[in-house]
Formats: C-alpha cells, structure tokens, sequence
C-alpha cells in the first residue's frame, strides 16, 4: 500500500494552506493611512510640487537650450530644499513612498493641478479673485 493521505486529510491541508495565503495576502495588503516617519505629508508633498513646478516655469522663461536651463534649475532646487528643510533622502523616500502607492499619489497631483490652474486663471485678464 501506497503512504498516501486519505482524501478528507488532503482537502483540510489545503484549507488550511488556502487560508493562510488569505490571511497573509490581506495583512500584507492592508497600509497604514499616514505616511511613515521621514516621509513628507500629504500637504509638504503638495507644496514642494507647487514650488518645483513654479521652478521650472521660470527657468523655461528664459528661453536657453535644455541642457542650459537644466544647470539653472539644480541650484533652485537645492535652494529650495534647504529652505524647506528637505534633504535627499527624505526626498528620495517620499517618492518612493508615494510610487508605491499611486491612489495617494494621485490625489496629490489632482490639487497640484487644481492649484496651478488657480494660479494661471488669476493671471489672466478678468481672472478668478479672491
């Protein structure tokens, strides 16, 4: 005789293994709302985006080739790191946080967005006012 489980034996370990990979899957699916520590918020998120995209409007104002108005940009961002008490790895952590996480990631860029065109509508003749 073959050592073969019987077959109720068999179909109550794979039960259990099925129910372990579910269990496993759903805590290693489940994250946390806040973000980690060294990772920036929601709102330094957005407020660093507005400011780098500001950034990079002006330098393209200057009408230079791309390689020029890339060697003007780095130093701004550097400036505005180090205003804004960011350094690389923080920066660097906080992408990759909210890579990894893209619903998060949208809703940032949807007030980004937002935000920008606020900016350029009040610009314009007859513009949204305050």
């Amino acid at each position: 005789m073959s050592n073969l489980r019987p077959p109720k034996e068999r179909f109550y370990m794979r039960l259990n293994g099925i129910v372990l990979i579910l269990i496993l899957s759903t805590i290693m699916s489940c994250k946390r709302d806040s973000e980690p520590e060294g990772v920036l918020t929601k709102p330094q998120m957005v407020d660093w985006m507005l400011d780098l995209y500001m950034a990079e409007a002006r330098t393209q104002l200057f009408n230079c080739p791309r390689d020029s108005a890339y060697k003007l940009f780095l130093p701004y961002q550097d400036s505005l790191k180090h205003r804004k008490g960011i350094n690389d790895s923080i920066l660097e952590k906080t992408y990759h946080y909210y890579l990894d996480n893209p619903v998060k990631l949208e809703a940032i860029y949807d007030i980004v967005i937002d935000s920008l065109s606020l900016r350029e509508q009040r610009l314009l003749p007859g513009g949204v006012t305050k």
